[in-house]
């Protein structure tokens, strides 16, 4: 496993804070938040965009050049996904839109190869280094240091959160605060007592399985908040965030906006 390996990070203690990325898929992103520092590496958001394989390898290529890890964040719809994912160079994956710890365990399995899961496998990836690592140990690494995430944002993850961290392989479960708010009733009120009390719960539940819990931070106060609960992997900011707050600074600073 990689030194600069969020798996491993996280399971050092580490808080490891992270952006995201997915609408503007070019290397040149990934340098600059490497080069404004204090970032430890970011996720690819293959949710809300159609990414191709070859645009995912760009991503993870760069992650490289910086010395990031970096992993995926996907919907659970097919094992295929999974796999391609990985095979990527991609450090991981996370389910998003999970609802229940039984969902949870069926993408864990698409993710490991057996006796664990049921992913199928292929020499041809960068994580079997495009055939260079024999197949019996690719098998073994593979499962050992690929991370796996959840992501709890649904009724039903939260109502399951305690069996969901408790499951074997899972590394992280991550809170969306903007989807969660919106099933609890208060989409959008980031300091909100009902989606605290959630973020709460997911916190409880890792600290009893011994894992780790990120989160996308929407604001200082929140990000703040986080850490204070014993986040791991806060993530603040995307690309889409960073290029609007940079005009509006600009704009600001040029003419007051």
């Amino acid at each position: 496993m990689q030194a600069n390996s969020f798996k491993q990070r996280l399971a050092n203690g580490e808080v490891v804070r992270v952006f995201a990325v997915g609408r503007i898929v070019h290397p040149v992103v990934i340098d600059m938040f490497a080069l404004a520092g204090g970032y430890d590496g970011f996720w690819i958001d293959g949710e809300h965009v159609a990414l191709s394989s070859e645009q995912m390898v760009s991503y993870a290529v760069a992650a490289r050049a910086n010395g990031f890890d970096c992993f995926v964040r996907i919907p659970p719809t097919g094992y295929w996904q999974v796999t391609q994912c990985l095979e990527t160079g991609a450090g991981g994956v996370m389910a998003a839109q999970i609802h229940s710890a039984e969902h949870a365990e069926q993408f864990v399995q698409w993710a490991k190869f057996a006796p664990r899961g049921t992913r199928g496998i292929n020499m041809g990836g960068r994580d079997a280094n495009y055939t260079h690592t024999p197949l019996a140990q690719f098998a073994v690494e593979a499962n050992r240091n690929h991370l796996t995430a959840i992501q709890i944002e649904t009724l039903g993850a939260l109502n399951e959160v305690d069996a969901i961290a408790a499951l074997a392989d899972v590394d992280m479960l991550f809170v969306g605060p903007a989807d969660l708010s919106l099933v609890l009733g208060c989409v959008g009120e980031f300091h909100h007592e009902k989606l605290w009390e959630g973020i709460h719960r997911v916190a409880a539940a890792c600290r009893k399985h011994g894992k780790a819990w990120g989160a996308v931070t929407p604001d200082p106060k929140f990000f703040q908040r986080c850490l204070e609960a014993g986040c791991q992997m806060p993530t603040v900011g995307n690309e889409i965030f960073a290029l609007r707050r940079g005009i509006d600074a600009m704009k600001t600073a040029f003419w007051g906006g």
